[in-house]
């Protein structure tokens, strides 16, 4: 092999939130730093394709539905007028300000971003298909992951799409059919539904949301309910046929089979690490049969001069988590007492309302013969939530019998996803019910619901009345 045309002492392989946080840590800490990835500007799937532009779509959900939620109490707006090229500049501009923004954070901290794909040549050099090459010392693989399309379902018909496809908002549909009832499913259905579309879902599995526990998800699905032209649970699609009126979908339950015809499919039944093509095979790295690299709680792979990060290296697929590893995995490579033994990675749907929790579940505690105690602030007792008209929420939290240590959290309600930090906070730093009910909650909040299932524990909530246990 020749010589590198340059080398690194660490090479960072894809720009997403793990990626670039990667390089910035390294950066940070006095490394030659090379971050890497097919697109003109960091940012990966999450910021240019997923997490970000969806919620931004979502942002002007909650205002059409906040709208007409309004004219219950007697706040009355006309029906809204959608400008989709206008709807779709602002989404493209959020996800340009913040791509150009995190390449500004790349040249203040001297670090090479460079436009191209990577494969591995062995340990210690990458190829680029710019016709370059790249030493280093050690690489962080923080490729992710993409939406998968069964091959039943990949047709080659625009209609049949997948999220990163739906995102573009190309058209608002008549009638759509989403094919998944998790939380990608869910966020974008609730985005088609608020702009006009006939949305209907369908999901194998006995529910929606099936990693929530079955209360936080009953809110959700009341609205839903009302929200969508029907959700089918314990359905498969059978068959998709695309006619040129609409994708003929044959759907098949307890009750039968039925085809229906749907102006568009949007298919969101899960997505797969980015292993392949990365020259891995060129490696020591393992790669499990999932499509997963194999890593210890600092990142390490099989290959001492390897690391991976994120999406690629195992569930949860959570920015958030890739985040973490990030600094993890360099600031161990750099020598300092890092891994990742975090207890708990909070996880958020946007959808209205929103569901959070984070810690262990009450179906795994139940599942594990846990002595725990389970507690339930309904927000209908919340201030708050009656002045905001939505009482159709609801707090959780888990305690630990005897010690009254905070196990798990779970929210369903307006806003649940910036509450869950609190509950995130409590279960890292092994906080008590006596912690949480002995700090002062401003009034009136729905952070207040957290703090009176610590009273109601003990038996004093001021706003809710549970008898003591004898």
């Amino acid at each position: 092999m020749s010589n590198p045309t340059s080398t690194y002492e660490i090479v960072v392989v894809g720009a997403g939130p793990g990626g670039y946080a990667a390089a910035f840590m390294a950066a940070d800490l006095g490394k030659k730093t090379a971050l890497v990835d097919a697109s003109k500007q960091p940012g990966g799937v999450c910021l240019q394709r997923g997490c970000i532009p969806s919620k931004a779509l979502l942002h002007f959900a909650k205002i059409i539905r906040e709208a007409r939620d309004a004219a219950e109490h007697g706040l009355v707006f006309g029906e809204p007028t959608l400008d989709l090229d206008k709807i779709r500049a602002f989404k493209n501009k959020v996800i340009g300000n913040l791509c150009g923004g995190l390449e500004g954070l790349c040249k203040s901290r001297g670090i090479d971003y460079i436009n191209a794909r990577a494969s591995f040549e062995n340990s210690t050099q990458l190829s680029l298909d710019n016709g370059t090459t790249l030493g280093f010392s050690h690489a962080i693989v923080a490729t992710g992951s993409r939406p998968v399309i069964p091959k039943a379902f990949d047709l080659g018909d625009p209609r049949i799409m997948d999220s990163t496809a739906a995102l573009e908002l190309a058209d608002i549909p008549g009638n759509l059919l989403i094919v998944g009832g998790g939380y990608i499913g869910l966020e974008m259905g609730t985005v088609y539904s608020a702009l006009g579309s006939k949305v209907t879902v369908v999901e194998m599995l006995d529910g929606i949301l099936m990693g929530a526990d079955r209360d936080l998800v009953v809110p959700l699905k009341k609205r839903l309910d009302k929200e969508f032209e029907a959700i089918l649970v314990k359905t498969k699609v059978a068959k998709m046929e695309p006619r040129p009126e609409g994708i003929a979908v044959t759907l098949e339950n307890e009750e039968g089979s039925k085809t229906l015809l749907f102006d568009k499919v949007l298919i969101s039944t899960g997505r797969r690490p980015n292993h392949e093509s990365i020259g891995l095979e060129k490696t020591r790295v393992v790669v499990t049969p999932k499509g997963f690299i194999e890593v210890d709680n600092k990142g390490r792979t099989s290959d001492p001069n390897i690391l991976a990060i994120g999406d690629i290296a195992g569930e949860p697929m959570l920015a958030h988590k890739a985040s973490r590893e990030a600094r993890v995995a360099v600031e161990a490579l750099c020598g300092h007492p890092a891994e990742f033994d975090n207890l708990c990675i909070p996880a958020v749907v946007f959808t209205d309302p929103e569901v959070a929790w984070c810690g262990i579940t009450e179906t795994q505690a139940l599942a594990e013969k846990r002595d725990v105690q389970v507690i339930k602030f309904p927000w209908a007792a919340s201030g708050r939530a009656q002045s905001l008209g939505r009482t159709d929420g609801l707090t959780k939290v888990i305690y630990e019998t005897g010690t009254e240590r905070i196990l798990g959290v779970g929210i369903v309600g307006d806003t649940a996803g910036e509450m869950i930090a609190e509950g995130a906070l409590a279960i890292e730093n092994a906080l008590v019910a006596g912690d949480i009910g002995g700090t002062i909650h401003a009034h009136p909040t729905l952070s207040e619901t957290f703090m009176e299932t610590a009273e109601m524990l003990h038996g004093n909530a001021t706003h809710i009345f549970r008898k003591k246990k004898a």
